[in-house]
Order: C-alpha cells, then structure tokens, then sequence
C-alpha cells in the first residue's frame, strides 16, 4: 500500500509496516461527504486485506481541524440525503473500522466534532495536541447524531457528561478530554506527529497476534457478562499460547 492508492479525498502513505491515512479536505476542515467516505472505505479494506501493515494512523490535513463532522451541505437535500443514508447502511464504515485487528491510533489537532469525533472512537487509541476540541454539536443544528456519536460517546465518557455533550453540543478541550480518560495522551501541536509515530511503532513491534487476540479481548468481552468475557479471554490466550 502506498501513495499509489490514494484518492484526492484520503492520503494514504506508508512508513514500513504503518500506514498514515490523512482526510484531505482542509479547506472545508476535512468534513465528511460521499466521496471522502467511499474513499476511506477502500482504504479501510485495504488495511484489513494487508497482513503486512501492522499498524495504522488517522489525522486530518491542514492546520485547522482533524474532522469537523460530517459535511452539513449534504444535509436535507434530495439526492445527497438519500444517498447519505444509503451509504450508511450499504458500508457500514464504522463497523469495518471496528472489526479491524490492527492498532488504530488517532492523531488529532483542532476541531475533531460530529462525525470526526466518532472516527477516533473507532481507533483504539487517541493522542491529542493542546489545541484539540471534542464536541457533537449536532443538536445545535436542530437533530440528533446518526452515526453513532450517542452510543459511541457514553462508551468513552462517564454517561452525565456525554448526555451533557450530546444536549448542549458544547466542546472540551484537549486537557479535559485527557482528564475524562477520552485521550490517552496530549502534546504540543508541533510535536503531534512524531508523538503518535513513536507509539505507532512501538505497537507495530509487538506480536501480531498477542495484538489481535488483547483487542479483540476488550473489544468483544465488553459487550458479554464478566463470564462469558472472562471464557473468551481464556480461549484467546490459549490460541495465542499454542501457536
């Protein structure tokens, strides 16, 4: 995988065994339409169909935004709505995301609201510059989120203050999401990148599959009762053991 397979929408570019995937629309602070979604999809087949990435990183171009959410001049317009929807229920994008078995980091600067904040959910973890801000400003246009900012949100954030952010639609900064537990780190801007590539390559170096199994430990074992949680935990480590 390299540069070769990059749409105008989603760079991709590899380093070794990690692929940095950036949004690539910085003039309209990488807000997701039709296009940049279909082409995130194909990239995120791609990383699932390569053995060879151990790794992958998620940022967004530009100085000013990591995502703003989806693209509001979509909304409420026939065919674009229409579309929208369907390509929510023919790709289901988060759920390809979800299933991935690789490490998925999410590089984050600026503005990463609405329907960028629910992509870094869907990476496993967050590292954060100081001018980072969270929020689903959805209600603040007069709707709900419609791709998961509602579940995906309470899952990460104690539930008074998710239900906070999803009525109020106001932002947290960098260091309260840090404080929340929402990001696993926060650096300065301009050390952003070289923060996450660090850790990127820590985790490319571990075991393949002692990654695959821890993830899908947590990922699955959360939605069972503690037993059915603590069984899969067990057959995971002894398919891990008995390689």
């Amino acid at each position: 995988m390299g540069l070769s397979v990059s749409g105008p929408f989603v760079l991709a570019e590899r380093e070794g065994d990690i692929v940095w995937l950036t949004l690539n629309r910085p003039e309209r602070l990488n807000a997701i339409h039709l296009e940049l979604r279909d082409e995130l999809w194909v990239q995120l087949e791609l990383l699932r169909d390569d053995p060879s990435v151990r790794a992958a990183v998620f940022r967004g171009a530009g100085d000013r935004a990591f995502s703003a959410g989806a693209d509001i001049t979509e909304f409420g317009t026939a065919p674009s709505y229409i579309e929208a929807r369907d390509a929510r229920v023919l790709r289901d994008l988060w759920g390809l995301m979800a299933g991935l078995d690789l490490p998925l980091i999410a590089a984050i600067h600026g503005f990463a609201y609405g329907a960028g904040l629910e992509l870094s959910l869907y990476c496993d973890l967050r590292v954060a510059s100081e001018d980072a801000r969270f929020a689903i400003p959805e209600v603040t246009l007069g709707y709900i989120p419609s791709a998961g900012g509602t579940q995906t949100v309470p899952r990460h954030l104690p539930s008074s203050e998710a239900l906070r952010m999803a009525t109020t639609g106001e932002p947290i900064s960098a260091r309260e999401a840090y404080d929340l537990g929402f990001v696993q780190r926060v650096v300065p801007r301009e050390q952003l990148d070289a923060a996450v590539r660090e850790w990127a390559r820590e985790l490319a170096g571990r075991d393949p599959a002692a990654l695959r199994a821890a993830k899908r430990a947590v990922r699955d074992g959360l939605d069972q009762p503690l037993e059915a949680g603590l069984a899969l935990e067990r057959r995971l480590a002894a398919a891990v053991a008995g390689r």
